[in-house]
């Protein structure tokens, strides 16, 4: 019985040494842990201030080089272009860097814009084919209504992490905002009544559309990015941008269309106002805004696709 307590108690013994052991291993592991941080942190801040260093001087040198006097073109040129690659390289560096949680809210955004398009998609499949009640109708522009606004609100943020999108692609969302908030407040009767159906199909249109370039401009942009070709904030659009012409250009005549779909309905808004038994205000500013909105898509791709076919050719002058 002796034997076998003091066989028990130098099992425990040696247990606890193991475990003092162990301890002494995690203290100092710990230790070395912390120590790395300090110096991480510290290369991080170096490292984030020598970015924005960059940043400020390269804006510099590109508001210097705008003067074509004191550089013949093809110098101008080079230094351009280094610009640009410099400029790509330091955002592709921040990246890295630590962010507010940018990167997961921007895969929250994509997520959003995916589902409410597929949502919507539904919706207005549903109004169009087998229901006409005014109500539902009512429900489906309140949808888009709270859609672009929340849009707008998560670009506002993207962009403050470091996320690309600018121009008329953001406006794009104000303007298509406003658009369903006056469809929503069109009040019943047979103005409305006739401009239903073509509404609606116009949206099932846009949104199955949507639905495209979010799955293409996925792919697009996670391979993009896999090659270090674009940033890692860069996010999907509702038009066509440059990094698309790879492998997406199927994408332009269903743009296009959905461009055309709405200088349609400005025309025949405009017409329906023309009426003499008009009397709502809905009818010639609903017009203005998808005149708005075509003239702005229309145009804005139009020039990316001039400016990349341009760049192709001089390219292979060059070649």
């Amino acid at each position: 019985m002796t034997h076998k307590t003091s066989q028990n108690l130098t099992d425990v013994l040696h247990q606890w040494g193991c475990l003092e052991e162990e301890y002494q291993h995690a203290q100092e592991a710990h230790r070395l842990y912390l120590q790395k941080l300090d110096e991480i942190s510290k290369l991080q801040r170096s490292c984030s201030s020598s970015i924005s260093r960059q940043q400020t001087r390269l804006k510099e040198m590109s508001s210097f080089v705008k003067n074509k006097g004191l550089l013949e073109e093809d110098a101008l040129d080079v230094i351009r272009e280094k610009i640009k690659l410099q400029t790509n390289a330091f955002f592709e560096m921040e990246s890295f860097l630590p962010r507010k949680n940018g990167f997961a809210y921007k895969d929250e955004y994509e997520k959003f814009k995916l589902y409410l398009t597929v949502i919507l998609l539904l919706f207005s499949f549903t109004c169009y084919f087998f229901v006409n009640y005014r109500f539902l109708d009512a429900i489906l522009n309140f949808l888009l209504v709270w859609y672009y606004c929340t849009l707008t609100i998560r670009e506002s943020i993207l962009i403050n992490n470091g996320s690309r999108i600018k121009g008329w692609w953001v406006f794009h969302h104000y303007i298509s905002a406003f658009l369903s908030g006056v469809m929503l407040t069109w009040p019943d009767g047979n103005l409305y009544k006739i401009f239903r159906n073509q509404f609606l199909a116009y949206s099932l249109y846009q949104s199955f559309v949507q639905c495209l370039q979010c799955y293409y401009q996925s792919g697009c942009l996670y391979r993009l990015r896999a090659l270090g070709e674009r940033h890692n904030m860069d996010l999907t659009v509702e038009g066509f941008q440059s990094w698309m012409w790879k492998g997406l250009t199927f994408l332009l005549p269903f743009l296009f269309f959905g461009h055309f779909c709405q200088l349609f309905n400005s025309i025949s808004l405009f017409r329906m106002a023309q009426l003499p038994d008009c009397k709502e205000w809905q009818v010639l500013v609903c017009s203005l805004c998808f005149f708005i909105l075509f003239t702005g898509n229309f145009f804005t791709t139009l020039a990316v696709v001039h400016q990349k076919v341009k760049r192709r050719n001089q390219k292979t002058k060059i070649l």
